[in-house]
């Protein structure tokens, strides 16, 4: 998929030790009762990747993306971060914005970590959606069994064959890494075996956020019986399948997308929200 344009209206803060960029725009007249929403993008991606989910939500009270460390314009993490590390960053920049309760958007890399808040801290979450979401072990056959016996040979060759057998190691692993594996920086590799080692699936049944899965119905890199899994595990859970999208699902099929995450993100609780206001002349 072909990066739109960089956004303008980017600002940065500092979390931490790391300088980070994000986007946030709120509308006019939004109500006080009104939840921001946040958008978190895949691994390797960046705000310009999710700009369709922005575009989608154009209107939104209160609107915010952020680039991930060590993903578009926000530096990259001092060690080897897990999922609950990016989950507690991403507290972290919204206790810096002072939000303290936000509706989730997670695209892939991005729904492991909202998944991550939303099991851990349900108080800071109100609403959470989950499009072509990370966060499952993938089924495993003999195929990645032999390229995890390939990359281990290629590390004990580098620990001892100086810089011939680094040399080597590097060419096994054009053989058999992942393509995020091998564009990631050396810094951001160990990150990657961190977070993609884990499985979430005990914590779904802990999320009790009202919950909508959307999957590419030909999506390859997290298929749908991870969705229909999520379905399963997570208590208030529904899923649409957008037929014929693949992992960028709102991109694919932006129409159908931006229609279900408009009405799950703002029509639905706007209607909620009317529902709990008393009638006129009655309440003190």
């Amino acid at each position: 998929m072909l990066a739109p344009a960089k956004l303008e209206d980017g600002q940065t803060v500092r979390i931490g030790s790391q300088q980070v960029r994000y986007v946030r725009r709120k509308a006019p007249g939004a109500a006080p009762g009104d939840l921001p929403i946040v958008v978190l993008h895949g691994w390797g991606a960046h705000i310009e990747a999710v700009a369709p989910i922005l575009a989608a939500l154009d209107g939104a009270p209160d609107l915010i993306a952020v680039d991930l460390p060590g993903f578009g314009e926000s530096e990259p993490p001092p060690e080897a971060w897990d999922v609950d590390a990016y989950a507690r960053f991403v507290l972290g920049f919204l206790d810096e914005l002072e939000v303290p309760r936000a509706h989730l958007v997670g695209h892939s890399h991005g729904g492991r970590v909202s998944i991550a808040i939303a099991a851990d801290r349900p108080e800071r979450v109100g609403r959470l959606l989950l499009v072509d979401s990370a966060g499952l072990r993938p089924k495993r056959g003999w195929q990645y069994r032999r390229r995890v016996a390939v990359a281990k040979l290629g590390r004990v060759v580098a620990k001892f064959g100086g810089p011939p057998g680094r040399r080597l190691q590097e060419r096994l692993r054009a053989r058999v890494a992942s393509r995020d594996y091998l564009e990631a920086s050396e810094a951001m590799r160990g990150t990657f075996r961190a977070v993609i080692a884990v499985d979430l699936s005990d914590r779904l049944p802990r999320i009790g956020a009202p919950t909508l899965l959307v999957w590419g119905g030909r999506d390859e890199d997290t298929p749908l019986w991870m969705a229909n899994r999520m379905e399963e595990l997570i208590p208030d859970a529904g899923l649409v399948v957008l037929e014929g999208a693949g992992h960028y699902s709102y991109a694919d099929a932006p129409g159908q997308f931006g229609a279900v995450a408009r009405r799950f993100l703002l029509e639905q609780p706007r209607a909620a929200a009317a529902k709990r206001e008393p009638a006129d002349g009655a309440g003190s």
